[in-house]
C-alpha cells in the first residue's frame, strides 16, 4: 500500500472510452515511464465526483495532488509533470489544413457505409450513438472555425454541441461534413496568419493558433480511425481506407480505441 504522502503525489489520469485525447495521454505517459492511477469516469459517479472536486468538467485530466492540467496538448502535460521529453515537430498550418481535407471526406464516406440500424447503437464501452460520433468529427472543425472567425473562446461546450434534429441519416451527416470542409477552404483562403502565431483562448488554455489547429486536425482524424474500426467490426471494407501516409505528421495514439 502506498504511504499517505506517496498516494497524494501519485499522478492520476481521468478519462473515458472513445476519447481521443484520453487514449493519447495514457499512451504517452506509459511510453515515458510515468506511473499513474487510471480513473475511468464513464458511468462512474465516484470518479466523476473526484474530477469535479478538482474543479474540472472534461477529460482527459492529468492530476497530482490537488492540482491538474487539461491534457488536450501534450506540451502542457510535459510542463505540468516536469518531464524531459521532446515531441515530434508540428506540421505547419497549411499542412494541417491539408490533413483536414483528407480526413473529413473520408469520415463522410465511412458514415455512408454504416447500416442505418447501427447509427443509434453505441460502440464497445462508450455509451454514445455512432451517429453522435460521426457528427462530432465535423463539429470539432466547425467549432474551431467559429472560434477563430470571431475571436471567441473555443469552449468545451462549443466543441461538444449536439447535432441538429435534421441530421438523422448518414447522408445528412455527410452533407454536413461537406459544408464544414467548404468553410475550411473559405477560411484558409482568406487567412493572413499563415504561420498560425495568433493566440487563441480555449478551455484548455491560451495557445497559438497552430497548436489549436493541430488538435483540430488530429482529433477528428482519430475519430475517423474509429469509424474505420466500426466498419471493420461489421465486416465492411472502408471505402478508401486512410493510410499511414495520409495521417503522417499528426500526433495520433497508436490504438484507435481504448478497451481498458
Amino acid at each position: 500500500m502506498l504511504a499517505a504522502k506517496d498516494a497524494a503525489d501519485r499522478v492520476r489520469v481521468f478519462w473515458q472510452p472513445g476519447c481521443s485525447s484520453c487514449l493519447r495521454t495514457k499512451e504517452f505517459l506509459s511510453k515515458n515511464g510515468v506511473d499513474y492511477e487510471s480513473i475511468n469516469v464513464h458511468g462512474n459517479p465516484a470518479g466523476m465526483e473526484e474530477l469535479r472536486k478538482l474543479g474540472a468538467r472534461s477529460v482527459p485530466i492529468v492530476a497530482r495532488g490537488g492540482k491538474f492540467v487539461f491534457a488536450q496538448t501534450l506540451t502542457d502535460v510535459i510542463r505540468f509533470l516536469n518531464l524531459d521529453v521532446r515531441l515530434q515537430e508540428r506540421l505547419s498550418p497549411e499542412g494541417l489544413v491539408g490533413k483536414i481535407r483528407i480526413v473529413l471526406p473520408a469520415a463522410a464516406r465511412y458514415l455512408q457505409q454504416i447500416p442505418a440500424e447501427w447509427l443509434d447503437q453505441p460502440f464497445r464501452n462508450r455509451n454514445r450513438p455512432i451517429r453522435a460520433l460521426g457528427h462530432h468529427v465535423f463539429r470539432i472543425v466547425e467549432a474551431f472555425l467559429e472560434a477563430v472567425g470571431d475571436g471567441r473562446e473555443l469552449t468545451y461546450e462549443l466543441i461538444m454541441q449536439e447535432a441538429a434534429p435534421t441530421l438523422r441519416s448518414s447522408e445528412d451527416l455527410a452533407r454536413y461534413g461537406e459544408g464544414v470542409l467548404a468553410r475550411v477552404d473559405q477560411w484558409w483562403a482568406g487567412c493572413t496568419d499563415r504561420g498560425g502565431e495568433a493566440m487563441m483562448d480555449t478551455y484548455f488554455g491560451r495557445h497559438p493558433m497552430q497548436v489549436v489547429l493541430e488538435r483540430t486536425a488530429w482529433h477528428p482524424a482519430q475519430h475517423t480511425r474509429q469509424l474505420m474500426l466500426i466498419l471493420d467490426t461489421l465486416n465492411i471494407e472502408p471505402d478508401g481506407r486512410l493510410t499511414a501516409a495520409d495521417l503522417a505528421g499528426l500526433p495520433l495514439p497508436d490504438k484507435a480505441w481504448d478497451n481498458e
